[in-house]
């Protein structure tokens, strides 16, 4: 190759590649706006909770902060907003052993921080971070009908079975020992609060008489 080929080469190449890189950056920002929703007066008031009580000296979202607690990117699409604000408000009500001390927020603070990560939830992450292993551990050949709706309510995002879950709820490795009766999983489920008092776990009442049953059952072949 000449020297001014190899000169036309590198010249061209470099516009071309710049062109591609502006198109590129152009589509880019064009979407940036669509991936994440409106920033109402409560998101950005949650911000200004969630930096006034440092969470990202312990939590991280979307990567950035400490790894010391769990990520909080997609936490109200993994846990359910009542209770998120009953664990905000005091951990160790919910959680006797948690590492999270009662920061002293109020109920309106509370309620504006669980907005916030609300709103991040809904944002664009490509499928990040991954679903946790349990939910594509099982399938239809090998899972009963109430595991399947066990899982697609996602209930192990809150507790552990066999060592696979979350820790926010009992383990329930051997509730079907601890609780036999599937009559009392039914309503538990239905209704937490009139089994369990002041319980942190929401109701499942949409669901169901025959989706109840069928987790019911599910619970009590736990042993």
């Amino acid at each position: 190759m000449s020297t001014n080929a190899a000169k036309n080469l590198f010249i061209y190449g470099s516009l071309l590649c710049f062109v591609v890189l502006v198109i590129l950056t152009v589509d880019t920002m064009g979407k940036l706006d669509k991936r994440a929703p409106e920033i109402t007066e409560q998101v950005n008031a949650g911000k200004k909770v969630w930096h006034k009580y440092d969470c990202i000296g312990c939590h991280t979202i979307l990567g950035n902060g400490s790894y010391f607690a769990p990520d909080l990117t997609k936490a109200v699409e993994r846990k359910p907003k009542e209770y998120l604000k009953k664990f905000i408000m005091d951990p160790r009500t919910i959680k006797p052993n948690s590492a999270m001390p009662k920061l002293g927020l109020s109920e309106k603070e509370a309620d504006n921080l669980i907005a916030f990560l609300d709103w991040m939830d809904k944002v664009d992450t490509n499928g990040w971070p991954p679903k946790p292993i349990l939910a594509g551990a099982i399938s239809g050949k090998t899972a009963s009908t109430g595991q399947m709706l066990f899982q697609k309510n996602d209930c192990s995002a809150c507790h552990q079975i066999n060592g696979i879950g979350g820790t926010a709820g009992p383990d329930l490795t051997h509730i079907g020992n601890v609780r036999p009766d599937v009559e009392w999983h039914i309503r538990h489920l239905k209704d937490p609060d009139t089994v369990v008092p002041d319980s942190a776990m929401p109701s499942f009442h949409h669901l169901s008489d025959e989706d109840l049953r069928q987790i019911g059952e599910y619970l009590i072949t736990l042993k």
